[in-house]
């Protein structure tokens, strides 16, 4: 987001608007979160907690599978090595951001233009009220005024009971805001796939191939008909409490659905920062990017209700 929200937003259709759906007049801006976060005494900043240290080493990245659309540069399979790492065990949580937040006084971007993007089944009344456009080519997405990681479905809403939520309406330059406060960073994207893998090789979820093993939901998506009937069988219709489905084999939850997750990488080829893991709204009718593989891009001042951040070091 560069502006007051326009009347009618336009383009980005290569932006997969189901997935992350853009400001029209968005830029990978220059001027990043890290650059507006105020000074911070170390003692007010949170304790690196609650991250798991991985080995690293050799594992195969990429997917060649017949879901893969060529033009999100999911493949080819290649082997790739890192070195240590930790990564967080969630999803930045509404209770860290809060925390955050009022140690430094920090806006987000969607704060600070006045509006976001909402999914229409969730917009409050107020907010649907109010919104000024939807989206070209996903009508679902509503343009909606005073919508942000305090008010996620709109003007009326509140994270009050949802401080184990993931934050969500967060921009990319907001998480490199959090990360230069708490002494942490973003993901790289290939240390984010080789987080969700858990330690598997070559499976299309951090659990294994199949979706719903003996039945049971391993990740909040879309269940239903997309864009309008979500019959919430895995027990959610927005957000999940982040630790609301078993971890993976290295204990990290919720690597696919619940939210879109930032990498600190640029998209290649072309502009944008790298999203990884799919959301909520994730449906094989449509998007079928909860896999571990499965990649998109924004903007790095966009922002939407289904977007956050976990973070590494």
């Amino acid at each position: 987001m560069t502006g007051p929200a326009p009347p009618h937003p336009t383009g980005h259709a290569h932006l997969h608007p189901c997935c992350a759906p853009a400001d029209p007049n968005g830029t990978d801006a220059a001027r990043t979160g890290a650059e507006r976060v105020p000074t911070v005494p170390p003692s007010r900043a949170p304790r690196r907690r609650d991250l798991v240290s991985l080995p690293g080493g050799e594992f195969l990245m990429g997917s060649d599978g017949p879901e893969v659309n060529p033009l999100d540069g999911e493949g080819p399979v290649r082997p790739v090595t890192l070195s240590p790492f930790g990564i967080a065990a969630t999803a930045v949580t509404n209770a860290m951001w809060s925390a955050f937040a009022k140690a430094t006084g920090y806006r987000t971007d969607a704060e600070r233009y006045g509006w976001s993007y909402v999914f229409h089944l969730l917009v409050t009344p107020e907010g649907d009220r109010r919104a000024t456009a939807t989206m070209s080519g996903a009508p679902w997405w509503l343009n909606v005024p005073d919508a942000n990681w305090r008010c996620p479905e709109g003007p009326g809403s509140t994270v009050a009971t949802r401080a184990n939520h993931p934050v969500v309406h967060i921009s990319w330059n907001d998480a490199l805001a959090y990360c230069a406060w708490s002494g942490t960073r973003l993901p790289t994207e290939a240390e984010w796939e080789f987080a969700a893998r858990g330690g598997l090789t070559g499976a299309r979820y951090p659990w294994g191939d199949e979706l719903t093993p003996k039945g049971q939901h391993r990740a909040n998506i879309w269940q239903g008909r997309f864009p309008h009937v979500n019959t919430a069988d895995d027990g959610h219709v927005g957000t999940a409490p982040v630790r609301a489905y078993r971890p993976n084999g290295y204990g990290l939850y919720q690597m696919v659905g619940n939210i879109w997750e930032w990498c600190s990488d640029a998209w290649a080829p072309g502009a944008g920062r790298l999203l990884r893991g799919g959301s909520y709204l994730c449906h094989d009718s449509y998007c079928n990017r909860y896999r571990v593989s499965a990649r998109t891009h924004n903007t790095a001042d966009s922002s939407s209700g289904h977007v956050g951040f976990r973070v590494a070091l």
